[in-house]
């Protein structure tokens, strides 16, 4: 089903009913070259047939779509008429999926882990399934805008990385690129509102459960993520906290004994040019001036050779839906923030 003129861009949205799917599903609504070829959801879903306006009422005046129900039929359509297929179903789930719409020849981008760690070993451990696609495991591209825009233009599949992952590395990887930081770990303290957990219910992120508190002690999905992109080792504690949305995290580094306050500064100038990224030294970053926004806001402070950098973003935008926006404009060859700003 077209949503927008048919000389624009198609694409087709997997898992479109959870609050990623209807963050990504609007933006793709509204992008002026984009063309919203259908939502869909697994073929047995109670969602299939539902508006997706009536999941998300706030959206009302845009999101008027059905939530069709993922059929051969359907995939056959997807796969003769659409461009690219973003994903936005559970890890396991892309991981099959992904691989009939890339032997069709259109390009995938995946928001789920499937496709984010270079090893099929590192899966049962830290996802709990067997990868059996390590063919396109190795052709995959890792989707942070920022880091990798060339990579991420020329590539047919896209792994957007996680949302922690996002707000870890958009604020480590110019410390780490510039030669700054130690050998030692680096701590990562993160908080991530409730729509991090996803929209299935869950005693556990029931309101009356929830207040703050830690989960994945040392063995969290997204450490191995965030050690294999920074290249170097890192202690990763997230936190569920009781507010719907945004992701505050606090990273801790030891920085050589050379550092000046002038290296901190000229090493995060990497970002100057980069309109969704908001940088200051002394900045305090909060999660209200990111929520709803596609904007990482970052600030850092030390004492000695102590560093603190602090991190902010929208977990269901930078972290996920608008991230993946920027992938798929740096395809298209346009400007990053296209549709976004």
């Amino acid at each position: 089903m077209q949503y927008q003129p048919a000389s624009s861009h198609s694409a087709a949205i997997i898992g479109a009913s959870g609050y990623v799917g209807a963050e990504l599903s609007r933006l793709v609504q509204q992008h002026p070259a984009l063309s919203l070829f259908g939502c869909y959801v697994s073929e047995h879903s109670s969602d299939a047939g539902t508006l997706l306006s009536d999941l998300y009422p706030q959206y009302a005046h845009c999101l008027k779509i059905p939530l069709q129900g993922l059929t051969d039929n359907e995939k056959s359509s997807i796969k003769h008429q659409a461009d690219t297929v973003f994903l936005c179903t559970e890890h396991n789930i892309s991981v099959a999926l992904a691989p009939e719409f890339l032997e069709a020849g259109l390009k995938v981008i995946d928001l789920s882990g499937g496709f984010r760690l270079d090893a099929v070993e590192d899966y049962p451990p830290f996802y709990g399934f067997e990868h059996k696609q390590a063919h396109w495991l190795r052709q995959a591209v890792y989707g942070l805008a920022e880091w990798y825009p060339h990579e991420i233009a020329e590539a047919q599949l896209v792994a957007v990385p996680g949302c922690y992952p996002t707000a870890s590395l958009m604020a480590l990887l110019p410390l780490k690129k510039a030669g700054l930081l130690k050998s030692s770990k680096v701590i990562i303290n993160a908080v991530s509102g409730v729509t991090g957990a996803g929209r299935k219910a869950s005693l556990a992120t029931q309101g009356a459960e929830l207040s703050l508190q830690a989960y994945g002690l040392f063995e969290h999905r997204h450490t191995p993520e965030i050690t294999q992109q920074l290249q170097h080792e890192v202690l990763f504690t997230p936190h569920l906290a009781q507010f719907p949305r945004g992701i505050l995290a606090t990273l801790y580094a030891e920085l050589n004994d050379d550092t000046s306050d002038t290296d901190l500064t000229s090493a995060y100038q990497c970002y100057a040019e980069q309109p969704l990224v908001r940088f200051k030294k002394l900045a305090r970053p909060a999660i209200k001036d990111v929520v709803q926004q596609p904007f990482v806001d970052i600030g850092w402070h030390r004492q000695g050779n102590q560093l603190i950098v602090l991190s902010a973003i929208d977990n269901l935008l930078k972290g996920a839906a608008s991230q993946a926006i920027q992938c798929i404009n740096l395809q298209l060859g346009l400007p990053v923030e296209e549709g976004l700003l």
